[in-house]
């Protein structure tokens, strides 16, 4: 079915521009001279986007667009605005509008590429189901649901669960979540990183030690257990444990007792285990790396959380979940992705999972000069094979990973891209175009 787009401008020649460039493209496309006109043509049809001016006779595009959510509230809206009035239209952006081009427009491929990317945003927002949050997780996709529907069902018992998944898939969240739904959500959570800590102290941190047990024991130490005394122990990554200390976590499981490291005096706890993993654990049995009496105990109730490339329709709520509390945390309440970034978080493929989306939304949060995460601000981890190079930015070999770096890196890459047009490079990234200057002879790029 055609896409129908409302183009509003008091300016013919802009109209018309518009409207050869997006016909041409396929699109069905409307004009109106002014605010007014587009109102009444908005109570009388429908359209899946808008693009208006915002400066306007009789009724400019912040009206405009405060009648379109009212009439129409599920049809995109991307402003026109000039450079001096750039803020207002990020502040519009707050209201309801998913994007902004600035006059006078770059080319017909540029208009294109923002049109294409505020109505894939629209269609994903009408097809998807409404994002549901379980404790701090976001399930839309229908691979998720399912997850959910197991972890409420085994929560409310005291069953040992096993999380089997690629690292950066939110184990730990799940596990926080099977906590919060179980009778012991009052007790304890106590989580322990089986891979974080030295073989020769892991044993220490899980069951404590008594003072003068070893050189360095200055005191006695609570270990994890006892921590976890009467709520749930989460051990993750625990097909990293050594041998020798899985016998030990094998007993304890069993009896729910165990002597502290040096000490004699049997300590009773009642604990609820969760353990993780990103191993593949029958691999590790069949090589003699992991005990198969322990695999069973710990898989009583396995659960594996896919990776966040085979659940696509948690991307998008996920990311903006990320990003509420990315903008928080970074005091930029309306953070928000543009139509070409919210495009490039599409189409990556995301090896890294949950983890690497919120670094990736935190780079881009850091280095958008404003509210709006542009695609230029995004630095993927590995090429995105599905994207357009123009949404990657790769580290170089001569960059250091730091933020001058990753900053650096995506100047001289808009710069590229553009043939060295400075305008268009400042409006990639999404900055202004004295801001672009200062950037340049800050880094020597002049």
């Amino acid at each position: 079915m055609t896409e129908r787009i409302l183009v509003v401008d008091d300016n013919e020649g802009i109209r018309s521009f518009i409207r050869d460039a997006l016909t041409s493209a396929g699109y069905q496309v409307t004009c109106a001279a002014d605010g007014r006109e587009a109102a009444d043509l908005l109570d009388r049809e429908t359209f899946d986007l808008t693009i208006t001016d915002l400066m306007m006779p009789r009724l400019d595009g912040i009206g405009l667009l405060k009648i379109a959510r009212s009439v129409a509230p599920q049809m995109a809206v991307i402003l026109l605005t000039a450079h001096g009035t750039v803020e207002s239209a990020v502040n519009a952006m707050k209201i309801g509008a998913v994007d902004y081009l600035t006059k006078p427009l770059s080319g017909p491929d540029a208009l294109r590429r923002v049109v294409k990317g505020a109505l894939s945003q629209r269609r994903f927002q009408i097809e998807a189901p409404p994002a549901k949050r379980f404790g701090d997780m976001v399930a839309v996709d229908p691979k998720t649901k399912t997850i959910v529907s197991l972890i409420d069902k085994v929560a409310t018992t005291d069953t040992t669960v096993l999380l089997n998944g690629e690292s950066g898939t939110g184990k730990e969240v799940a596990a926080e979540r099977i906590h919060q739904q179980s009778r012991r959500h009052d007790m304890p959570f106590v989580a322990i990183n089986c891979a974080a800590i030295s073989e020769t102290l892991i044993e220490s941190e899980m069951f404590g030690h008594e003072k003068g047990a070893f050189t360095g024991a200055a005191a006695q130490r609570i270990g994890r257990f006892e921590q976890a005394d009467t709520g749930t122990l989460f051990l993750d990554e625990v097909g990293e444990l050594p041998l020798p200390l899985q016998a030990k976590l094998l007993r304890v499981l069993q009896e729910q007792r165990f002597e502290r490291v040096g000490g004699n005096q049997t300590i009773a706890v009642n604990v609820r285990i969760i353990a993780a993993t990103n191993r593949d654990l029958a691999t590790e049995i069949a090589q003699g790396r992991f005990r198969e009496d322990l695999y069973h105990r710990l898989s009583v109730f396995p659960i594996t959380l896919p990776p966040l490339r085979d659940r696509p329709l948690d991307i998008l709520p996920l990311a903006e979940h990320l990003l509420t509390r990315i903008g928080q945390r970074l005091e930029k309440p309306a953070l928000h992705l543009s139509s070409d970034a919210t495009l490039a978080v599409q189409k990556y493929h995301w090896p890294g999972n949950v983890r690497e989306l919120a670094n990736t939304l935190e780079r881009g949060a850091i280095l958008a000069e404003g509210d709006a995460i542009e695609a230029a601000h995004l630095l993927f981890s590995t090429s995105p094979e599905t994207a357009s190079a123009s949404h990657a930015l790769a580290a170089t070999d001569a960059e250091p990973a730091s933020l001058r770096g990753i900053e650096k890196e995506a100047i001289r890459q808009a710069l590229a891209a553009v043939d060295g047009h400075r305008k268009k490079a400042a409006d990639r990234l999404g900055i202004s175009l004295r801001s672009l200057y200062n950037k340049l002879k800050e880094y020597d790029l002049d």
